[in-house]
């Protein structure tokens, strides 16, 4: 039987950092708190679905480790060290529980799993130039959330466009829009007419 992976790719960016936790270094200046610039934060979510089985979650993607090698060229990690040992980054996953993050550190050039549950030690970390990687559980598998302070979206669109080809499709999808699970799942009900904000990506297709 034929098989076909859906991936999605949901983006939301500008998020406010007052979301994660307020600022420890807030100015006691009024005039500062005007015109000082409100700090941001992007995310980007991969997720996965077998269509023929209705299978969720981006690592029971066929190509899963093809979409891991992207991340690892994006962020050039193959000069990183990985703690605590030194093994790759598809097994560093395996060692992570249902929703534990690990800290990509492009200022110490290391990558290592680190509990970010707390909003202040997560945003700590983005606002020093950290990646922030979660692992996050869906219904079969588990899918990747990454924060960041700047937007990394076209670090990752076109080498996932490059992978465009029979039994593999990908959606674009802008975060703003999923409101609900309903949203979140939109390919169990409404694939041929996605939401707003839904897109298709093809080989056509320009930013």
């Amino acid at each position: 039987m034929s098989r076909t992976d859906l991936l999605k790719l949901i983006f939301h960016h500008d998020q406010r950092m007052e979301q994660l936790a307020p600022s420890n270094n807030e100015s006691d200046n009024i005039l500062a708190m005007f015109t000082k610039p409100d700090p941001t934060f992007s995310t980007l979510y991969f997720s996965g679905t077998v269509l023929e089985e209705m299978s969720f979650g981006l690592s029971k993607l066929e190509r899963f480790k093809d979409i891991v090698s992207i991340l690892g060229r994006a962020f050039d990690l193959s000069s990183y060290k990985i703690e605590p040992e030194s093994i790759g980054l598809i097994p560093l996953l395996d060692q992570l529980q249902a929703n534990g993050s690990l800290l990509i550190d492009p200022r110490n050039k290391e990558i290592s799993i680190k509990d970010y549950s707390d909003g202040a030690m997560l945003r700590a970390a983005i606002e020093n130039d950290g990646i922030v990687l979660f692992k996050r559980e869906n219904q079969h598998g588990f899918d990747i959330q990454l924060f960041s302070k700047d937007n990394i979206y076209l670090l990752f669109f076109y080498h996932l466009q490059a992978m465009l080809g029979p039994g593999f499709r990908f959606f674009s999808i802008n975060g703003k829009r999923v409101h609900s699970e309903q949203f979140f799942y939109f390919e169990t009900h409404r694939l041929d007419n996605p939401p707003h904000g839904f897109e298709e990506v093809f080989p056509e297709s320009v930013l």
